[in-house]
């Protein structure tokens, strides 16, 4: 008897069993959503990550992956290109353009703590403890290696502890 992995298979072609097969990953892929994607409409990311895996089910490879793991990188790459879209082009010297960021002492919320990491970190961070993803899942997600995915997380650890110090 091996102890192989039962192979997931492929996302059905039906639409009625893609809803199915896609279902129990949509709190993931919203949560990812609303991390990565600030300022934009989550249920939009995610309807659109889920109209972009509709379109390349045929391209899923389990060999590769979790569906959770291919379905987030595909919420994430739609996450990018929301914010991308919400960017303003600000011409040079318009010194209004660019935001003040908050006061790090003032971050006590673990949220807005989460907010301040590189969107690599959050992603890293979202896919690995949120949502309960392997660090190979996650590397799948992110498009690099295992190795990268662990200094990620170590270095987003090491920014919330600083951002969530408590100082007196």
């Amino acid at each position: 008897m091996t102890d192989e992995p039962t192979p997931v298979k492929a996302p059905p072609g039906d639409g009625v069993g893609f809803v199915e097969w896609v279902r129990p990953h949509l709190p993931a892929m919203a949560r990812l959503a609303a991390r990565l994607a600030v300022g934009a409409d989550r249920d939009d990311v995610v309807q659109e990550a889920l109209a972009r895996a509709w379109l390349k089910r045929g391209q899923y490879d389990g060999s590769r992956g979790t569906p959770s793991a291919w379905l987030l990188a595909i919420t994430a790459d739609q996450a990018r290109k929301a914010v991308r879209k919400l960017r303003p082009v600000a011409e040079l010297g318009d010194h209004d353009a660019v935001e003040a960021r908050p006061d790090v002492d003032a971050l006590v919320d673990v949220d807005q703590a989460l907010g301040e990491l590189s969107a690599r970190q959050r992603l890293a961070v979202d896919c690995y403890y949120f949502a309960d993803l392997s660090v190979a899942d996650t590397a799948a997600v992110m498009g690099c290696s295992e190795g990268t995915v662990k200094s990620t997380l170590s270095d987003a650890r090491a920014r919330l502890r600083s951002l969530l110090e408590v100082r007196e």
